[in-house]
């Protein structure tokens, strides 16, 4: 089993910007965005790496990418067709690699919930709405929600919390016309999103996506579906009334939680059993929805 870990890359000569998970280089008129397999939580880079994490979440995108056919960013995934500079360590960037259109991002997070859970719930409870639509009383954690919802949020700066805004707030950011188009097809690749994961049974609880805009059309950027913008549940364990078991950073979450890390200062190391099981999480993710075994 290849377990390789790659925290950071290097191509010399490129600018690169460089993200809690993903090192972004500069091509000129194109992205190169390698996923790494830095993990985050809590607003923290956190100091261990899980091994695969960058190749798994890569590959689950593209594989959505080319199942939803949605206009999108996405060039190609293979180092071999890329135009890198001379030197460039290909065995580590090979199936962790992006080369995509540069757009011009919008600046809201298309958020899309099918269910009651995270933050959407903890609104639901002070206001029994999210995002300012009102929701049936008497809904408890979890519940799949009489129909998707869209809930965006601005895009916060590195180190902040994204902030839930109103449909009517997304209008005055971005005008009507695009805000309706963000809402439509948020939903409508969500609902087939979805569709497709319970084929497979996943619930695919909520997920965010982005755009940008190439001579004035608006497509798909960014990831797409993965375990990183989405909350997956298997659907066999699906219970409403508390919270579920879930294909993220679940373990990880849920150790720092239990250590006495106080959340602001420098994290600590994972234990092994914690990165192990958080791998595996990943790994059975990409091969539920692709059906394809990870690494073959």
């Amino acid at each position: 089993m290849n377990t390789s870990v790659v925290v950071e890359t290097s191509l010399p000569g490129l600018p690169v910007r460089r993200g809690k998970v993903r090192d972004i280089y500069d091509l000129g008129e194109k992205l190169l965005l390698v996923g790494t397999d830095r993990i985050s939580a809590f607003d923290y880079v956190l100091p261990t790496a899980i091994p695969d994490k960058g190749r798994i979440l890569t590959q689950i995108a593209a594989f959505w990418f080319g199942l939803l056919g949605e206009p999108n960013h996405l060039i190609t995934t293979d180092v071999e067709e890329m135009d890198l500079p001379e030197g460039a360590d290909r065995a580590s960037l090979a199936g962790r690699s992006t080369l995509c259109r540069k757009t011009r991002v919008v600046p809201i997070e298309c958020v899309v919930r099918g269910y009651l859970a995270g933050s959407g719930w903890t609104e639901y409870q002070q206001s029994g709405a999210v995002c300012g639509i009102k929701l049936p009383e008497g809904l408890v954690e979890s519940d799949r929600l009489p129909e998707p919802i869209f809930t965006p949020a601005t895009k916060a700066e590195q180190g902040d919390h994204d902030e839930n805004i109103s449909f009517e707030r997304v209008v005055e950011i971005v005008g009507s016309e695009i805000a309706g188009q963000l809402r439509r097809r948020s939903i409508d690749i969500f609902n087939r999103g979805s569709a497709y994961a319970a084929q497979r049974g996943m619930i695919v609880a909520d997920t965010k996506f982005e755009f940008g805009q190439v001579d004035g059309e608006l497509i798909l950027i960014d990831e797409v579906l993965t375990m990183d913008s989405s909350r997956f549940w298997p659907a066999d364990q699906y219970e409403p009334g508390k919270g579920q078991p879930s294909f993220d950073k679940q373990f990880v979450r849920d150790w720092l939680l239990s250590s006495d890390w106080d959340r602001n200062s420098t994290p600590p190391a994972l234990p092994d059993h914690v990165v192990a099981s958080t791998r595996a999480k990943y790994v059975e993710a990409f091969e539920r929805l692709t059906g394809r075994k990870f690494g073959e």
